[in-house]
């Protein structure tokens, strides 16, 4: 970070807590959110999701071949394979917007084109099958299904808006990947593919949300996620001892740990920010959710802008965006605006954001955000009008 930069923080800083009104009772309740949801986000979300995406992050850095990285997923791989890899990829993952941000980093490291990369950031969170069946369960039919079909196609057309944009960045990038040199990764990909395989499975089940119902495929599925996830880490563990030499399990912890310092110092401190904000699903934070409730209803222009804005911003957990929805559905909410946070909230975040800037750079992070939010803005409009 240069000087420049460093001496903006520090006076954003300081006239933050220069102005800020530290006796008004709503800064202390902000303040206490904004540690509540810190706490919170270390309870649920550290140890069963982002260690496990640390290690999957690692693992492709070091098991996975940078050449099948490229097939797949490389600028000049077929688009129809790359994008439909990285929205099956998102799909079946399922992870909210700061888990996907190790595994998101490793494939970009590895060689994937912009492109396919931005799409599985994006489907990663967005696409979550559970979420949309949630949603159209508890918000109706028609919401969800807007939702599914908004999610997909903004996964494709964001990839697709991505590479365009920032085609001659790309070609440039890809050349250091046109020859990659020898990566130790000798193993044949069945070997590779089944370690993914088994820590993919852990951390989806270690993380499968309980179904509302008590009987159905989700409540069965739900009542063997913990013999499932013990079953997968145990394969993990044993085929990386058998297959895996002392070198290359170091170099895999190692890569692990460089992506544990990449992203968590970011997480942590836009958690703390987000909280202070906007507090927590059902409290407020220093900006009074009166506020939020009022600006978006309707189904003008600003208010689904407004909606996505918000959305873009605040920290959903996996599943929480459908009740915190229907809260503000009540409380006079317009469909449109509440279709736009749907496909913005879950896929962005303030820790989100901050994460994507140390890989991509903030060009290029500041236009994935601004293309999320106005598809966002138009989806609501269009749906708002039907």
């Amino acid at each position: 970070m240069s000087d420049n930069k460093k001496l903006a923080l520090i006076l954003l800083a300081f006239l933050f807590f220069y102005f800020i009104p530290a006796d008004s009772p709503r800064a202390t309740v902000a303040a206490s959110e904004a540690l509540a949801m810190l706490h919170e986000y270390a309870r649920q979300h550290v140890l069963l999701c982002l260690v496990p995406a640390f290690f999957i992050a690692g693992a492709i850095s070091v098991f996975i071949s940078q050449q099948s990285v490229m097939k797949y997923l490389g600028s000049h791989a077929k688009k129809s394979v790359s994008y439909a890899v990285a929205a099956v990829s998102g799909t079946i993952l399922a992870v909210c917007s700061c888990t996907v941000l190790p595994l998101f980093a490793g494939i970009y490291a590895r060689g994937a084109g912009i492109g396919p990369a931005s799409a599985f950031l994006y489907s990663g969170p967005a696409i979550n099958v559970l979420a949309i069946i949630l949603t159209a369960r508890v918000l109706g039919f028609e919401m969800g299904l807007a939702r599914a079909v908004g999610a997909i196609l903004f996964s494709v057309v964001i990839g697709l808006a991505m590479s365009i944009i920032f085609r001659k960045d790309e070609e440039k990038r890809q050349e250091a990947f046109a020859f990659p040199a020898e990566d130790g990764t000798s193993h044949p990909l069945w070997q590779s593919a089944s370690v993914m395989a088994g820590m993919i499975s852990f951390l989806i089940f270690a993380n499968l949300a309980a179904p509302k119902a008590d009987i159905g495929f989700w409540a069965q599925l739900y009542n063997v996620k913990w013999i499932v996830a013990t079953i997968s880490i145990s394969f993990t563990a044993l085929v990386i001892k058998k297959w895996f030499s002392a070198e290359e399990r170091s170099e895999w912890y190692s890569a692990t740990w460089g992506y544990a310092l990449q992203v968590l110092p970011l997480l942590f401190a836009g958690v703390l920010i987000a909280g202070f904000l906007l507090g927590r699903p059902g409290h407020e934070g220093i900006i009074p959710g009166a506020y939020v409730s009022y600006l978006v209803g309707g189904n003008s222009i600003f208010s689904n802008f407004f909606a996505s804005i918000v959305g873009a911003f605040m920290y959903f957990a996996t599943l929480t965006e459908v009740p915190i929805l229907q809260g503000l559905l009540g409380a006079g909410m317009g469909k449109g605006p509440a279709l736009a946070l749907l496909l913005a909230g879950p896929a962005l975040s303030l820790p989100n954001m901050l994460v994507i800037r140390t890989v991509l750079g903030t060009k290029k992070t500041v236009t994935y955000v601004i293309l999320v939010v106005l598809l966002s803005t138009l989806a609501g409009i269009i749906y708002g009008n039907l």
